[in-house]
């Protein structure tokens, strides 16, 4: 969704109390207490306090209304859940009323809890629209982002500034933070950038430190300006006027900001990048960029009174202030910005640093940055001369398609960061040309000793691609600056349509005009050929391509609908399958080259992912052994197609799988059976995921089944365990397309469409002699488990064996200080180490074991948004009984432990089989 700027605060309404004076309405004049007597007296003036106008006043206690109902009785927490119900409501109005921390002090409760209380009432009312969820997901980031800066802040500012008997240098400090804090929502359109933001706090404390009066400075840092400052006591009353005539100091000090850098393990290159096209233009426009004073505290303070108001978000001085609002909980603050401690089993007192956000990013960064050759802006001799061997030689083709590209890339990521932010794009666009040469040259090299060829003309002149290389590249280096954010599980709501301007994928598609199935292509051949890859990396590219499958790949317009069609009218999509080619395992034997170079192969006989007559189940013996032969030759498949759709079936049984389990463990029977209805639906009746997710047929397929089988399984029941699957939006089954331009609740999406579509089918499986059951596919490991990712130990959570992938990166970077680190043919020290992790993996296989005692099936919510004309079902039965809202609180709680029990289980079941 688009970050939207609101201007209807007035700049004289600085008062950060939740006061009358705090903030004004938008368009709202006055709250008049006359029109709301039917109100609780304490919610009017509650909303007048906040400036909430009239109508807001009236659908915030509508929604209060209805959060009452499910509740018995309301103490303490009332004052709190207005809160709640008064920032839901403005935010789906999207009316200008108060900001976060003003309603924060209101009803003095910490950001983290808040938004908790929000998402519960979500979580139990489905009160909470997917504009709201959204701007919940953004302050969350936000204010994730802000609290990582404000640590390494404070961290930083310890090593830079000496303490003083009067606390300037906490006067000092102040000042600089709330300076940084202007600069970002100045110069970053994004704020949540964590990269920028950090280089951009660099570049602020640079400032700060050489117009520090030395005597305010450590050693390190006052050495560092010694060249720029002389000291005052050798300085003579006539140099002294000579000095105030003298020339405005250097734009940056190279020197001192190598030191912060290096300090801070940030590129030198990129910071300074930072300085010259952002921060001295944030500079100008303060009349601050040749001053060699401080800035006016007063007058950075007005000004970021301005921009805080105006975005309605978080007051960011209160972190430094340590005001409880924005406090984190203690749990956390142990795993936040600390002094690296020695390992206390360790005899050689080996540092250990703890793994921030700010700290990963960077040795991410760092590792990305030493793994590609520095030459590496052209192609490489050897890959020069693949491209002279071509027929034709696809050098300037490559050449100019960058040149077009590069342009593209960093206007839209300045489009989307911030207008300053296009020499960033172009550094980052650098970096991926780097990445996209390196893999290409691998990738070619495989070939040639696959194939015994030198000439890859038709690959190499085919511009998807290297478009779908290049853009592959880019994810890969934009997902490591991200890396805080894409760990947390940051995409584009999972790729849906209201993707606005994040740069996480599939932004990168939409870029380069690049369908998702094309992306798709490269993913798996990239991976193999870049062995450097962190896991998380993998991971990310792994999650990527499962949500291509999920949904991308399925909006109108992408190639795979004309490649279905091709191979429906050919015939080969009605062909018997082999025997058992579901059970067979998944070969991961395509490169690009196969793919690319697909649809049609002729002469080779590749399988077609679709199958009901290959048999594995309780039915397998009813499928008439001489079909098979009465079927006209096969033809041949297309090779992405066919692998497209092996994996999407995987992928496919797996979340079933998943779901059934949370919901129909005591139903066995039916999950083979809502199987062979789901994968029937994908198979021939394709055109059902144009513009659907795969989760909504899914849903929709258990449903129809449990309908039939008269089995008790209400919608509802079944969006409330899909909530707590991993990966999942609630766009899902909110936001359903039913006609072009028509979107509802995945309730009606079932009874006008999927029922619609599928009645006869549905029906066949009440009848006596239903359809064979669809064979189920089996689970493999990921193709991306390679040697350099740590695998962990069965049956245990902090137990991983891995190989030292470069001397240059210290393992205890990259391992959280919880865990152990054996790094065999190093010196492992003392024997006991071994007894230790034997402990621990015997502990937590017995402490899994006690978690596998999962309760009743989670029971259905009390009302939802979604439904329709108020009916409960799809087919019209009333809700049930009533319940408190406290007791649903602890439902879903008991819900989602079970449910993340369940998921611990199916890790190490899978992990097992790895191994």
């Amino acid at each position: 969704m688009p970050r939207k700027r609101h201007s209807g605060m007035t700049k004289n309404n600085k008062e950060l109390k939740p006061s009358a004076d705090s903030a004004s309405p938008d368009q709202s004049p006055e709250l008049s207490e006359k029109k709301h007597r039917d109100k609780d007296a304490e919610f009017v003036t509650l909303c007048k306090s906040l400036r909430v106008s009239d109508l807001a006043c009236d659908n915030a206690w509508e929604l209060w209304k209805t959060v009452q109902e499910s509740m018995d009785a309301v103490d303490e927490s009332q004052r709190k859940l207005w809160g709640a119900c008064l920032f839901v409501t403005v935010t789906d109005m999207d009316v200008g009323c108060f900001t976060l921390t003003q309603i924060l002090k209101a009803i003095s409760m910490n950001f983290k809890q808040f938004i908790d209380l929000a998402r519960q009432l979500d979580v139990n009312l489905d009160t909470i629209s997917t504009k709201v969820n959204a701007a919940l997901t953004r302050l969350e980031k936000k204010f994730g982002v802000m609290l990582a800066l404000y640590q390494r802040f404070e961290k930083t500012c310890k090593k830079i500034f000496a303490l003083t008997p009067d606390g300037k240098e906490r006067e000092t400090m102040r000042t600089c933070w709330t300076m940084f804090l202007l600069a970002k929502g100045r110069a970053l359109q994004m704020e949540d950038d964590l990269v920028i933001s950090f280089q951009l706090l660099l570049c602020t404390l640079e400032l700060f430190i050489k117009r520090c009066s030395p005597d305010l400075l450590q050693p390190l840092y006052r050495s560092s300006i010694s060249r720029v400052q002389s000291p005052p006591t050798r300085t003579s009353r006539r140099s002294q006027s000579k000095a105030k005539s003298r020339p405005a100091e250097p734009e940056v000090d190279v020197q001192l900001l190598e030191t912060l850098c290096k300090e801070n393990e940030c590129s030198v290159e990129e910071v300074k990048n930072v300085y010259q096209t952002s921060f001295l233009a944030f500079l100008d426009s303060l009349d601050h960029s040749k001053s060699p004073d401080f800035p006016q505290v007063a007058d950075v303070n007005q000004q970021y009174d301005e921009h805080y108001l105006k975005s309605r978000e978080i007051d960011g001085r209160l972190f430094f202030d340590g005001d409880e609002t924005v406090l984190a909980p203690k749990a956390e603050a142990i795993q936040v910005e600390q002094t690296p401690k020695k390992n206390q089993h360790d005899e050689e007192g080996t540092l250990i640093p703890p793994q921030t956000p700010i700290r990963a990013a960077m040795t991410s960064i760092q590792q990305l940055r030493g793994e590609l050759p520095s030459s590496g802006d052209q192609p490489s001799t050897n890959l020069a001369t693949y491209f002279k061997n071509c027929t034709v030689d696809p050098s300037q083709a490559v050449q100019k398609r960058l040149e077009m590209l590069g342009q593209l890339f960093s206007q839209k990521f300045g489009e989307a960061v911030g207008p300053r932010c296009v020499a960033y794009g172009r550094q980052r666009f650098a970096l991926g040309v780097r990445l996209y040469y390196k893999v290409m040259e691998e990738m070619l090299n495989s070939e040639e000793k696959r194939l015994s060829v030198q000439n890859f003309s038709k690959l190499l002149n085919d511009s998807t691609f290297h478009t779908s290389l290049l853009a592959c590249a880019l994810e890969v280096v934009m997902a490591t600056y991200e890396e805080s954010s894409f760990k947390n599980g940051r995409y584009s709501n999972g790729g849906s349509d209201h993707a606005g301007v994040d740069v996480c994928f599939p932004w990168i598609l939409n870029v380069f005009s690049l369908a998702a199935f094309d992306f798709y292509k490269v993913i798996e051949s990239f991976i193999k050929a870049e062995p450097t890859l962190s896991k998380d990396i993998i991971k990310h590219l792994e999650t990527c391509e499962n949500l291509i499958m999920e949904r991308i790949a399925w909006r109108t317009g992408s190639p795979l609908f004309e490649l279905l069609k091709q191979e429906q009218e050919s015939g080969a999509a009605e062909q018997v399958e082999a025997p058992a080619s579901f059970s067979q395992p998944l070969q991961h034997n395509h490169t690009a080259a196969d793919l690319y170079l697909s649809p049609m192969r002729s002469g080779q006989r590749v399988l077609p992912p679709e199958s009901p007559s290959s048999q594995s189940g309780p039915q397998a013996s009813s499928q008439p052994p001489s079909q098979a032969a009465s079927q006209a030759p096969r033809q041949p498949k297309s090779n992405s197609l066919s692998l497209f759709y092996k994996k999407l079936y995987r992928l496919a049984y797996m979340r079933l799988k998943t779901l059934c389990s949370y919901l129909l463990s005591s139903h066995p029977e039916l999950e083979p059976i809502i199987w062979t209805l789901f994968q029937h639906t994908l198979q021939h009746e394709y055109e059902l995921m144009r513009d659907h997710h795969l989760d909504q047929l899914m849903m929709s397929a258990m449903y129809a089944i449990c309908k039939v089988k008269s089995v008790d399984l209400r919608f509802k029941s079944i969006v409330s365990a899909y909530k707590n699957m991993a990966n999942t939006n609630q766009e899902t089954f909110k936001h359903v397309l039913i006609t072009e331009g028509q979107y509802d609740s995945i309730i009606v999406f079932y009874n006008q469409v999927f029922m619609q579509k599928l009645k006869t089918i549905i029906l066949q499986y009440a009848s006596t002699r239903p359809p064979p059951l669809s064979p189920i596919p089996q689970m493999p490991c990921s193709p991306y488990k390679f040697p350099n990712s740590p695998l962990r130990v069965p049956g245990s959570n902090n137990v991983y064996i891995s190989p030292l992938k470069s001397s240059r990166m210290s393992p205890g970077i990259m391992t959280p200080r919880s865990r152990m680190l054996v790094s065999i043919g190093e010196s492992f020290g003392m024997a006991n180490r071994f007894q230790r992790i034997n402990q621990m993996v015997n502990s937590s296989e017995r402490a899994h074991k006690r978690t596998l005692d999962f309760g009743a099936t989670p029971k259905p919510l009390k009302r939802l948004r979604f439904d329709v004309d108020g009916q409960d079902e799809a087919d019209g039965s009333k809700p049930g009984g009533d319940s408190t809202l406290i007791q649903k609180l602890t439902e879903m709680s008991s819900t989602r432990s079970r449910m993340q029990e369940q998921k611990m289980k199916e890790d190490a079941e899978s992990r097992k089989d790895s191994l």
